[in-house]
C-alpha cells in the first residue's frame, strides 16, 4: 500500500527570478503580480507599472478571443495563452465551458491538428519515434515533471474521422489532457501528452515539405509491438503503476489488441472504446426516462462497426445483464453495419469482435433497406460517413417508433451522420437525438425548441480520471464506465428532457467529473482496488482538495521567501 500524496496545488516555491519566471507559464501571472511579488522576484521594471486582478485579465482575454476571424485562430490564441500563462488560460475555459470546449476540443481540434504544423509554437508533451527505440526511459527523463499521474498517447492513425494525420495527432492529447483540467480538475502538471511517431500512410504529409513528423511508411508488426512495450514499460517505470494510460485515436486493429493485451498489466483504457461507450450508453439511459421501458426492450443497429460500435455494444450488453437479460439475448438485440454491409453469419472475412453481432440473416447492403427490415428502435452512427442517415432513413425510423432514439456520434461535425434540424423536423419533434459535435438549438414551426445533446467523452475520462489517481487505481475495469454511465445519466433532470438534452449542461461539467470520481472512489475502496491509504472518510472532500485550482496563488508564503524577507514586506504594508 501507498500513502496519500500530499493535498492541494504544487508549491509556489521556486528558485527562480527575473525573467525566468515571466516565461514559465506555470509560474507566470502577468500584470497580476503584486508590487511585493514583482520586488521578490526581481522582474519589478520587467512588466508596466500597472495592476490587474485576474478576472481584468480574463476580460482583456475573451476581447482577443472576439477578434479573432475563424475558429483556429481561436485555437491558436488560446493554445499561445496556455504557453504563456497556464492558470490564466484554465481560468479563461472555465469562466465559460461552453463557449470554449469546441474550440479545444471538437470540432475545431480535428482542423487544428490537420493544421498542426503551422499551430505548433512550442513543445506541450513528449514526441517518441520509432527510431528512440532502447532509449525511452531516457527521453522521459528529458520531462521536467517528475509526479506525471495521467498520460493520454496517440500514434496518430485515426483521429476523429479524418484518418491518418501522423504527427500532427498531437493536438488530441494535448487537447484531452487540457480537458482533464477544465472539466475534472486533474492538474496540468501531472499530466503529459504523448505522440508516437511511427511514420504515417498518409502520402500527403509524407510529401508535404512542412510536414514535422517522421516521412515514411508506418511501421508495422512485430516492431511496433515492441516499441508499444518499451513505451508502457517505461511510462511505469517513471511514473509508477498508478499512472492513468489513455490511449486515443489509434487504428481499430491496433487499438482492440492493445487494449485486450494491456488492461490487467498497466492502469489503462481507450478512449475511443470505453470512453465512447461510457457516454453514449449514459445518452441511452438518459433516452429510457423518455421512452419508459429497459435497454433489453430495444433493437440497435449500429451504421459502423470499429472500436466505437464494439465498445458501446459490449458497454449496452453490460446494461442490459443488469437488467437481468442474459447475454446470449442481448447479443441478439444488437445489429451492425460495416462498409460491406449488415453483419450476418457465413459473411466472409468477420473480425473476432464482428463474429460475436453476427446474426442469421440474409446479406443486405443498403443502409435504408437494413432500417426497413430490422426495425430498430436505436440507431447509432459511428462510422464517421456524414450524411449516412438521410432523410428517408429518419422518416421511416419515426414511423414505426413512437420516439425513436438517433445517435449521430461521429466527429467533427461534417462526419455527423444526421444534423439535429433533420432529426427534429423529420420526426416532427418525437426524435431523441444526441451527437458526438455540438449543434445549435433547434425550433420547430409549432415553436418548441430543442437543445441537442452531445455525447461528449468529455463527460467521461476526466471524472473518471480524477478518481482513478486520486484513490490509486492500478486496472481500469469495464464496469467503471457502466459506473459512471449510470452516474452521468443521474445528473439529467425531467427539465433537461423535456429540452431535448440527454446529458448535463456542459456548464456543470466539473460537478458531474466529481461525481465519477467520487463513485469510482467508494467503488474501488469498496473492492479493495484502491491503494492509496489511509482511506479517506469524506471522499467528496478530500477529492475536491485534490481539484486544481485557477485562481492565482500569491508568491508571498514563509514556504517561499525568506523569512527577514517576509518580516520586511508586512512591515511595510503596515
Amino acid at each position: 500500500m501507498e500513502a496519500v500524496a500530499p493535498a492541494g496545488r504544487r508549491p509556489r516555491w521556486t528558485t527562480k527570478r527575473g525573467c525566468d519566471v515571466l516565461r514559465d507559464p506555470a509560474l507566470n501571472k502577468g500584470l497580476a503580480f503584486t508590487l511585493e511579488e514583482r520586488q521578490q522576484l526581481n522582474i519589478h521594471g520587467l512588466l508596466p507599472p500597472c495592476f490587474f486582478s485576474q478576472d481584468m485579465q480574463v476580460l482583456i482575454e475573451l476581447k482577443k478571443f472576439e477578434r479573432q476571424a475563424t475558429d483556429l485562430d481561436r485555437y491558436i490564441l488560446l493554445m499561445g495563452l496556455q504557453d504563456q500563462n497556464e492558470t490564466l488560460f484554465y481560468k479563461v475555459l472555465t469562466s465559460d465551458i461552453e463557449r470554449f470546449m469546441p474550440i479545444v476540443y471538437t470540432p475545431t481540434v480535428g482542423l487544428a491538428c490537420q493544421q498542426y504544423g503551422i499551430a505548433f509554437q512550442r513543445p506541450r508533451g513528449l514526441f517518441i519515434t520509432f527510431h528512440d527505440r532502447g532509449r525511452i526511459e531516457t527521453l522521459f527523463k528529458a520531462w521536467p515533471e517528475t509526479n506525471i499521474k495521467a498520460i493520454v498517447v496517440t500514434d496518430g492513425e485515426r483521429i476523429l474521422g479524418l484518418g491518418d494525420l501522423g504527427c500532427y495527432g498531437m493536438g488530441i492529447p494535448v487537447g484531452k489532457l487540457a480537458l482533464y483540467t477544465v472539466c475534472g480538475g486533474v492538474k496540468p502538471q501531472e499530466c503529459l501528452p504523448i505522440m508516437l511517431d511511427v511514420g504515417t500512410d498518409n502520402e500527403e504529409l509524407i510529401n508535404d515539405p512542412l510536414y514535422i513528423g517522421l516521412k515514411h511508411k508506418r511501421i508495422r508488426g512485430q516492431a511496433y509491438d515492441d516499441l508499444l512495450d518499451e513505451f508502457m514499460e517505461a511510462a511505469v517505470s517513471r511514473y509508477g503503476r498508478n499512472c492513468l494510460i489513455q490511449f486515443e485515436d489509434f487504428a481499430n486493429q491496433n487499438a482492440f489488441r492493445l487494449l485486450n493485451k494491456y488492461r490487467n498489466l498497466y492502469c489503462t483504457f481507450n478512449d475511443d472504446i470505453q470512453g465512447t461507450a461510457s457516454v453514449a450508453v449514459a445518452g441511452l439511459l438518459a433516452a429510457l426516462q423518455i421512452t419508459q421501458n429497459k435497454l433489453s426492450d430495444h433493437t440497435i443497429l449500429f451504421q459502423g462497426a470499429g472500436e466505437a460500435a464494439m465498445g458501446i455494444a459490449n458497454l449496452i450488453i453490460m446494461g442490459m445483464e443488469k437488467e437481468g437479460t442474459s447475454k446470449k439475448d442481448a447479443i441478439k438485440k444488437i445489429w451492425m453495419v460495416d462498409s460491406k454491409g449488415l453483419i450476418v453469419k457465413g459473411r466472409v472475412s468477420l473480425t473476432p469482435e464482428k463474429e460475436v453481432f453476427a446474426h442469421q440473416h440474409e446479406e443486405m447492403k443498403n443502409l435504408e433497406d437494413v432500417v426497413n427490415k430490422i426495425k430498430p428502435s436505436v440507431l447509432i452512427g459511428v462510422a464517421a460517413i456524414g450524411g449516412a442517415f438521410t432523410k428517408n432513413i429518419i422518416k421511416n425510423m419515426a414511423s414505426f417508433n413512437k420516439r425513436p432514439i438517433i445517435f449521430a456520434l461521429s466527429n467533427p461535425t461534417s462526419k455527423a451522420e444526421c444534423s439535429a434540424e433533420d432529426c427534429y423536423y423529420l420526426t416532427e419533434g418525437r426524435g431523441i437525438f444526441a451527437s458526438g459535435s455540438p449543434f445549435n438549438p433547434v425550433t420547430l414551426q409549432d415553436g418548441r425548441m430543442f437543445y441537442p445533446g452531445q455525447g461528449n467523452n468529455a463527460y467521461v475520462f476526466p471524472g473518471i480520471a480524477l478518481g482513478v489517481v486520486s484513490c490509486g487505481m492500478r486496472n481500469i475495469s469495464d464496469d467503471i464506465f457502466l459506473l459512471t454511465a449510470e452516474v452521468i445519466c443521474q445528473q439529467v433532470s425531467k427539465k433537461h428532457l423535456d429540452e431535448g438534452r440527454l446529458y448535463p449542461p456542459l456548464v456543470a461539467i466539473r460537478d458531474v467529473s466529481l461525481k465519477i470520481a467520487v463513485k469510482i472512489a467508494e467503488q474501488a475502496y469498496k473492492n479493495k482496488t484502491a491503494t492509496f491509504y489511509p482511506e479517506p472518510e469524506d471522499k467528496e472532500a478530500f477529492i475536491r482538495s485534490q481539484m486544481y485550482n485557477t485562481d492565482y496563488e500569491s508568491f508571498l508564503t514563509d514556504s517561499y521567501i525568506w523569512p527577514e524577507k517576509a518580516m520586511k514586506i508586512q512591515t511595510r504594508k503596515v
